[in-house]
């Protein structure tokens, strides 16, 4: 198991930030793309997926709860004998990337802020069923 869990770990933290920057880019597409009148931001399946997958992040934070991809990849590190996260996947690579930390309540406050920005797109630009399948905008 140690030979692979390393890359193992390079994989789900590659998922990982697949899925940040599907949260973080979903949003900015949405709101870019009904000002430049891209049909597919409003796809129903796009939109469902971006809410849920914000939904998910709030309640963990919410709950105090560490994400799982964050909880297997630091176990698949320790596995490997490589250095597990201190903290959650967010603060870890925010603090790696811009030398910031922050207590737990700002990443929840942040989480839940971006949350009310999804859903006021929600409320500005409705999802709309059929969009992307030939169906009517």
């Amino acid at each position: 198991m140690a030979a692979w869990a390393g890359t193992l770990a390079d994989a789900v933290l590659v998922l990982h930030a697949a899925i940040v920057l599907f949260v973080v880019g979903g949003l900015v597409a949405v709101w870019v793309g009904n000002g430049l009148r891209w049909r597919w931001v409003n796809a129903w399946w796009f939109r469902l997926a971006h809410l849920a997958a914000i939904v998910f992040v709030v309640v963990q934070s919410w709950l105090g709860q560490t994400c799982p991809l964050t909880t297997l990849e630091s176990w698949l590190r320790g596995q490997a004998g490589t250095a597990r996260y201190e903290r959650g996947f967010i603060e870890h690579w925010l603090q790696r990337l811009i030398f910031y930390e922050a207590p737990a309540w700002v990443f929840v406050l942040a989480y839940t802020a971006f949350a009310a920005l999804v859903l006021l797109a929600w409320w500005r630009f409705p999802p709309r069923r059929g969009v992307g399948k030939g169906g009517e905008a």
